[in-house]
């Protein structure tokens, strides 16, 4: 039976720097704002309230992490496996895409099989999406930043092609596709927000994402392929094998991110779909210590900054770019925790803490 506490015991210090790196930046930014002539403390008050006020604004901080969830879990397995995958956003579009066009021509078969079908539409779609790109790393050895980079930009393309042209709604009035019918929606959560059944979603991929990584052979030899591939190969891991299996899997995670984007929120396809959820996705995953459990908290941290972003600019006249300012200084933080020295003070502290938990060792990022 797994054993679910001693798993989230033995995550905590990989957790807790990630955690460390966000406190570290909002201190930063308290500092920034106040040597621009705000109130720091006025200004963090806003920020809570407008990601956690009231019940509306926390399932919309919640509702703008769904999408970070599954991208995040894209980076997780394939940064897991050593593949720098900067692709999420494009394989996101690329599962949207693929999805809303099953969606729109279904014509005359079974409601009840639609959204099924949706979902397999979107896995392919981002499966091959990844695959592009670590076929041309396997077969070229051309790097993956490169090319998961400019698939992006191709994503962004097809789906500008795509409202203008083959799947522009039939008024023709604006860049958009038709509504999804009604079968091809996820059921909302509660009555009067918007927050969906993705949300549910989201955490079983997580669960499963960890399953695999950290209970199964095929996560041992997938980590081990990242961690150290000289050892991986002396093991007899087919390490071709597991990259093209870790970025089929990310492509198809992050699709799942763009169906259910579609499917739950906007109900149709449109240009500047994603905003960057790609993007911030690696900070997700980055302050999750690429741990899949990790993901959940760090997508939800990423959420509500994003909503109380939006309430800084209307109640304060702070610019919603402070939310892109947060972002980028975890990751330096993150960066600079990694340096040996400070590394090897943070092990040591650590390890007094785990000394006194009931459970030591295990996984850790």
């Amino acid at each position: 039976m797994i054993d679910f506490r001693k798993a989230l015991l033995r995550a905590a210090p990989a957790l807790g720097r990630g955690a460390l790196s966000f406190v570290v930046a909002l201190a930063l930014v308290a500092l920034l704002t106040t040597w621009a002539g705000y109130d720091a403390g006025v200004l963090f008050h806003t920020l809570f309230a407008g990601a956690a006020g009231d019940g509306y604004r926390i399932s919309e901080s919640l509702l703008r992490s769904i999408p970070l969830v599954f991208t995040g879990l894209a980076v997780v397995v394939s940064f897991r496996a050593g593949l720098w995958n900067i692709g999420a956003d494009g394989q996101f579009l690329a599962g949207a895409m693929a999805g809303t066009f099953v969606a729109l021509h279904w014509n005359g078969m079974a409601q009840v099989l639609m959204l099924p079908a949706m979902f397999v539409a979107a896995w392919v779609a981002g499966a091959f999406w990844g695959w592009i790109a670590v076929w041309i790393r396997v077969r070229r050895e051309v790097n993956e930043v490169i090319t998961t980079i400019m698939l992006n930009l191709i994503a962004v393309q097809i789906l500008a092609w795509l409202v203008h042209g083959p799947l522009q709604e039939q008024a023709g009035a604006y860049p958009q596709s038709d509504a999804v019918p009604a079968a091809a929606r996820l059921p909302v959560l509660f009555a009067g927000l918007r927050l969906h059944a993705g949300a549910i979603i989201a955490v079983v991929a997580a669960l499963l994402l960890w399953l695999l990584l950290f209970r199964f052979a095929i996560g041992l030899r997938l980590r081990a392929v990242g961690h150290n591939p000289r050892a991986a190969r002396f093991a007899r891991v087919a390490l071709e094998r597991y990259r093209i299996l870790a970025m089929l899997l990310a492509g198809a995670l992050a699709a799942t991110g763009g169906i259910v984007e579609v499917s739950g929120v906007t109900g149709r396809l449109y240009e500047n779909l994603s905003p960057g959820y790609g993007f911030t996705a690696i900070a997700v995953a980055l302050i999750a210590r690429l741990h899949p459990i990790g993901v959940l908290p760090a997508a939800v941290l990423f959420g509500a900054l994003d909503t109380a972003a939006r309430a800084l600019e209307r109640d304060l006249g702070v610019s919603p770019v402070f939310a892109d300012i947060v972002q980028a200084q975890v990751i330096l933080i993150i960066i600079l925790l990694e340096t040996p020295a400070i590394r090897t003070r943070l092990q040591r502290a650590l390890a007094g803490v785990q000394a006194r938990m009931p459970f030591r060792g295990g996984e850790h990022a």
